[in-house]
């Protein structure tokens, strides 16, 4: 029990401090990586709890795939950060009322567990005995939660084409390739016959 309360604090420590460091950090490609340790310390938050498969999925697809790609799209897009940052104090409005609300919803969490653990502890969906933790989630996922499960997969898609849209710019001077202007050339646009008289050849 002692060995888990150490692993608990450990895992929790350095994920906030890297949750913390991920915003503070001024270089973004340290903030990618910040995020990587982060995403790395809450899977074994969840190898703590019992949801092995959750740690694997969280490891495998946000540090393997989310985090690599937002550090290759920082390292390949040339992205002026000191321009961005000089209207930051405009949104700190906004972001002061984004913090106060996630301030107090972590004050509710936390008075609640604290005035009554029975609720907290009580288990809306016990997991049956005879199955594996993989398997009692699959069926959770797509029986009771699948409504919830598409609804997800809809706004990550969503989520997926607006990046797409977003990083799309159209800079002049370069050329790019035409399959129906390809297709729709014909030979007498591509081939051209001259007589040269003799002698007069370069």
């Amino acid at each position: 029990m002692i060995v888990q309360t150490l692993a608990f604090y450990l895992f929790a420590g350095l994920a906030v401090a890297s949750a913390f460091m991920v915003i503070a950090a001024r270089n973004p490609v340290h903030s990618v990586l910040f995020l990587i340790l982060a995403f790395v310390n809450a899977a074994g938050l969840f190898v703590l709890l019992g949801a092995e498969f959750l740690a694997m999925m969280l490891v495998v697809v946000y540090v393997g795939a989310v985090a690599v790609l937002f550090l290759f799209v920082v390292m390949m897009l040339d992205i002026n950060f000191a321009e961005l940052r000089q209207g930051v104090l405009q949104y700190l409005p906004v972001g002061g009322l984004i913090g106060l609300v996630l301030l107090v919803e972590l004050l509710l969490v936390v008075g609640t567990w604290v005035a009554a653990p029975g609720i907290v502890a009580s288990d809306p969906t016990p997991a049956p005995g005879d199955l594996s933790n993989t398997e009692a989630l699959g069926r959770l996922l797509f029986t009771k939660y699948v409504y919830f499960f598409q609804a997800s997969g809809m706004i990550l898609l969503v989520a997926m084409v607006g990046a797409i849209v977003l990083t799309l710019r159209s800079r002049e001077g370069v050329r790019r390739q035409s399959i129906a202007r390809q297709n729709a050339r014909t030979r007498a646009d591509t081939l051209e016959i001259r007589k040269v008289q003799s002698g007069t050849g370069g």
